[in-house]
């Protein structure tokens, strides 16, 4: 279930309230072994939701939603969603796992949001909240943990494969930023393990004229020295293309309305069927797609599958086709391990939400 737009009309103070009809309703302290805080943190948005833990799994409970450029620091949502917490039900929650877009430092005690002006420490958070015992991961590493949980309602399959149980596991998404995680099983802990990546500032590789004329225009718009993947692949990214086939094409109603705004990668999106510029402007955006799936599943040997993520992909379904599919498959020497890679596309958006709750439930309760 996608809980972030289900319930989000219904507001409480200043934030978004979110209640989960069926757990809510039998919201109950002796139900559950214990009460955890997930967060699912980026530069668009902020996503908080209160887990019921029982066992080895969680529940989503209760859903909060924060526009991030809003917000200033960490430790007001997350007092408020815990204030409304412990008035409502009497529940006093001191653990949270929060997933963050952005490098986690190697202590795991502090996180630059990359596309937001958010410094994430744990222990201001620890001296400013009610919270003891924080885990911080990355946003990505958050999706991973979710492949754990995701149900076949959550999924939708782009090009099928044999699966093969317990193998390496690759999670990609672009949306605000780009993000990838490798994930490995563990017998032990019985689950799939995420490593964190910061793949979003890997350089891209262009392989023809018209990529290096990109580069060489991106490198002169954004002044920079160096294009990365993410510099392609997200929100920005799809505006930089946009701008560097802008006039290759002639002027039309939607890129002038295009022009004018703020947010110009929704619309590009939106008019991608019937404008030109738009329409090439998610061809490119789709070979990158497919060549930066190609590469991190070959880099992690994917053969559980790639599973796709991210902001950009469930509203833009249609770019992953054959084109992409065989875009994905071609290799001089490898074409034959890409074919026994499966891919699906994740439509639940709140699988890092959920994916924060899962590794809480498994890893804070000691």
């Amino acid at each position: 279930m996608d809980f972030s737009n289900k319930y989000k009309n219904i507001k409480v103070t200043s934030i978004k309230m979110q209640f989960i009809k069926e757990q809510h309703k039998n919201f109950n302290r002796s139900a559950y072994k214990s009460f955890i805080l997930g967060g699912d943190i980026g530069g668009t948005n902020c996503n908080l939701g209160i887990f019921g833990v029982k066992s080895k799994s969680s529940e989503l409970l209760v859903f909060f939603h924060f526009n991030s450029k809003d917000l200033n620091n960490l430790y007001s949502p997350i007092n408020e969603a815990l204030n409304c917490i412990k008035k409502n039900y009497g529940v006093k929650i001191i653990k949270a796992c929060l997933g963050i877009a952005g490098a986690v430092s190697h202590k795991r005690d502090y996180v630059h949001l990359t596309n937001a002006k958010l410094d994430i420490s744990t222990i201001e958070l620890k001296k400013k909240t009610p919270l003891k015992k924080i885990m911080l991961v990355n946003d990505f590493e958050a999706v991973g943990y979710g492949i754990n949980v995701l149900t076949k309602n959550d999924v939708k399959t782009i090009k099928k494969a044999e699966k093969i149980p317990k193998a390496p596991v690759v999670v990609i998404g672009a949306g605000t930023g780009l993000g990838k995680a490798t994930l490995l099983y563990n017998e032990d802990k019985g689950m799939y393990v995420p490593v964190p990546s910061e793949s979003h500032d890997s350089d891209f590789p262009a392989q023809n004229e018209i990529q290096l004329q990109l580069v060489n225009f991106i490198k002169r718009y954004r002044k920079i020295k160096v294009v990365s993947n993410g510099d392609i692949l997200s929100g920005e990214g799809l505006e930089n293309i946009y701008h560097f086939l802008r006039r290759k094409f002639k002027e039309t109603k939607f890129t002038k309305e295009i022009d004018k705004a703020k947010n110009k990668p929704e619309l590009i999106s939106k008019y991608r069927k019937v404008d030109k510029t738009c329409k090439a402007a998610f061809e490119i955006f789709k070979m990158a797609y497919a060549r930066f799936a190609k590469n991190m599943a070959l880099d992690g040997l994917a053969l559980g599958g790639v599973y796709i993520a991210g902001g950009i992909a469930p509203k833009n379904k249609e770019i992953f086709d054959k084109e992409f599919i065989k875009i994905f498959e071609e290799s001089h020497k490898m074409m034959h391990i890409l074919k026994k890679i499966p891919i699906y596309l994740i439509i639940n958006r709140d699988a890092g939400l959920l994916g924060a709750g899962f590794a809480g439930s498994r890893l804070l309760q000691k």
